[in-house]
């Protein structure tokens, strides 16, 4: 069985527009929202084995933050520029090549590809995943390469302002 987190960067600032969208910070509320959500990703199960982020400076910093907190270094969070494409084709280009040894994975990126992939493979309406948001997708393919639409089933969708944790 194969797991799937989707982790949408946290919240980022727009107070510097001389600044590319690529170089965006966190705002304060994105610093506030990753270690919390750092902290609940500890709590679920199974743990990610991989983090692939988009290189962008909000999901690199996202991706750091839980990395950090499930033991993850630094140089161990691989960067992918697929997903700064804002696709869910970039996402399933990624998924689809991860390692066949791998059987958690987790992609951190952005809107709207993000959701758009969640619900695809899950079949399942989110509608959005709000920025921090964690999606859980568990697959019963054996193959990375054998993910595709409809595959998957939302086990956990979780986000800062989510008082409760919702699993299926």
């Amino acid at each position: 069985m194969k797991y799937l987190y989707l982790i949408r960067h946290a919240k980022s600032s727009w107070s510097d527009p001389s600044l590319s969208d690529f170089s965006r910070p966190l705002n304060k509320r994105g610093k506030r929202d990753v270690p919390l959500m750092a902290e609940r990703m500890l709590s679920y199960d199974p743990k990610p084995e991989m983090i692939i982020s988009s290189p962008a400076k909000r999901a690199r910093r996202t991706a750091r933050g839980i990395g950090a907190a499930l033991g993850f270094a630094k140089k161990e969070i691989i960067l992918d520029e697929e997903l700064y494409s804002f696709s869910a084709d970039g996402f399933l280009k990624i998924i689809q090549r991860a390692p066949e040894m791998v059987e958690v994975l987790a992609l951190v990126g952005h809107n709207h590809g993000l959701t758009e992939c969640a619900e695809m493979l899950s079949g399942e309406s989110l509608v959005n995943v709000p920025t921090c948001g964690i999606v859980l997708i568990s697959f019963t393919q054996q193959s990375w390469g054998a993910v595709g639409q409809g595959g998957g089933r939302l086990l956990l969708f979780d986000y800062p302002k989510r008082r409760s944790v919702e699993s299926s």
